[in-house]
């Protein structure tokens, strides 16, 4: 059957997705929340800050508050599709609903190739993180890069709710360490106790060249990193398709992401750069252990690597997750792999987790090839797929907004605000990361890449094409 559009009735009801069928609704409420938190604090902020501190300085600040800002848009795009129409497949699905099966080709294989390398540059970070202590440090990093894609596979594969749970307590703990961290922040700031020798306080931005020690240019060019730093926060509209009430905890749960984006990353790097020099801050090295390492507080750095370690797994377990949902969805209409829509007796989709999870393995051999360079390497590649896959998004919510003013549909009362701008606006920022990759050494390879990941979309359309099946939606939607 030919590849088309189906139409959804008013009020966003009438449109079915086969790709949701089968699953079981065990994700609570406190699983949400605490999704939507973990999706919005992981890798880029504990692993990432340190080597932006040291390129930018406390600039970094402005520059995860901009990309933060485009990043609320975008998962508040996705909160009013979702309260259209809650779906496992999230933008896979809505991508399908209004621009056809070529679209939620594009948006399912984008995310493919965000999720894929970004569990590569968890584990990678897993492995660093685990090097901070002396027993792990004779184990090879692509060993212990091997172990964690295991240990995090095998519980991913029991139960949608052991997922939720791994999350809500991942949250927990990252919640935890990032308030406690403030909170002595703080208490060092009231008190001038020193830090390495220097009494905390804005004088010490000052007194380092202030806010754009090395320019404005720096602060500029590391954007296209920093938005790897909110790559998580559209999963949140992945688990509203086995959530028991997405229509009534998703709008407080994805409204929460802004404030919690101030106060964690904001906040973090402004309170990083007032406790010692934005120069004392590394790449290999998480920026809170370094403060903590530098205090004197007998196993407090120890603690901080653990937590920054369970911010990786949490990253690595929710792309996987996700990548399984949005694989399954694609599978129903015949754009990907038949075995990826399969799922076990716990309604876990296995195949398409399991294919996320070989290509991570190939983040072994990296890890074993290039241990240096590993983790940047895969940001640059996971950053191209953030971007299409975000602007998918967000042209699936432009589009759905035409059809609302056309009274085809209706929109919900949980509405992006200031609808269609804001939408022209953030594709427009989307563009400009783009370009600023071709300024960056690395960022430079991946755009070389492009050329590269369209042709595999192209030809990979015209092998897919011809199975492309969409009675299953017509039959879900009679």
């Amino acid at each position: 059957m030919s590849e088309q559009t189906l139409q959804p009735t008013e009020g966003g009801s009438g449109h079915r997705d086969a790709g949701d069928a089968g699953y079981n609704k065990a994700l609570k409420s406190r699983h949400i929340n605490m999704i939507a938190i973990g999706g919005a604090i992981g890798t880029g902020l504990f692993l990432g800050a340190g080597g932006r501190l040291a390129q930018a300085g406390p600039a970094l600040a402005i520059v995860y508050a901009v990309c933060g800002l485009f990043a609320f848009f975008v998962v508040r795009a996705l909160g009013e599709l979702i309260l259209h129409r809650p779906s496992s497949g999230a933008f896979v699905s809505y991508a399908r609903e209004f621009m056809g099966e070529k679209g939620a080709y594009v948006a399912g294989w984008m995310h493919f190739l965000n999720w894929s390398t970004t569990g590569i540059a968890d584990i990678t970070a897993i492995a660093l993180y685990a090097h901070f202590w002396s027993f792990f440090t004779p184990v090879p990093q692509w060993v212990l890069a091997l172990i964690a894609l295991a240990v995090v596979l095998t519980l991913n594969l029991v139960s949608v709710r052991l997922f939720g749970e791994m999350e809500f307590w991942f949250a927990i703990v990252k919640v935890a360490a990032l308030v406690l961290f403030m909170v002595i922040g703080i208490v060092l700031l009231v008190t001038q106790h020193p830090v390495d020798g220097l009494a905390p306080g804005p004088q010490l931005i000052a007194s380092h060249g202030g806010i754009f020690p090395a320019g404005v240019l720096p602060m500029v060019l590391i954007v296209q990193g920093v938005v790897f730093a909110y790559a998580s926060v559209e999963l949140v509209g992945v688990a509203a398709g086995e959530t028991e009430n997405p229509r009534k905890i998703m709008p407080k749960a994805i409204n929460s992401i802004m404030w919690r984006i101030l106060v964690f990353y904001v906040g973090s790097v402004v309170l990083l750069a007032m406790l010692m020099p934005w120069s004392s801050y590394s790449a290999d090295q998480s920026p809170f252990v370094t403060v903590l390492s530098h205090l004197g507080v007998p196993a407090a750095d120890s603690v901080m690597n653990l937590v920054v370690l369970t911010a990786a797994m949490s990253s690595l377990n929710s792309g996987l997750y996700s990548t399984g949902r949005i694989l399954r969805s694609m599978s129903m209409a015949g754009s990907a792999p038949k075995f990826t829509g399969v799922m076990n007796r716990n309604q876990v989709p296995y195949g398409g987790i399991l294919l996320t999870a070989s290509v991570c393995v190939l983040g072994v051999a990296l890890n074993y090839l290039v241990p240096k360079d590993a983790f940047e390497i895969v940001l640059n590649f996971a950053a191209i797929g953030i971007l299409g896959t975000w602007a998918i998004i967000v042209l699936s919510h432009l589009l759905f907004v035409r059809k609302a003013k056309r009274g085809e549909v209706t929109r919900p009362s949980y509405r992006l605000p200031f609808s269609p701008y804001t939408e022209i606006v953030t594709l427009l920022f989307l563009v400009v990361v783009v370009v600023l990759m071709g300024f960056d050494h690395t960022g430079r390879i991946t755009l070389l890449a492009l050329p590269v990941i369209a042709a595999a979309l192209v030809a990979g359309w015209f092998c897919v094409r011809k199975r492309i099946d969409m009675s299953a939606f017509e039959k879900a939607e009679s």
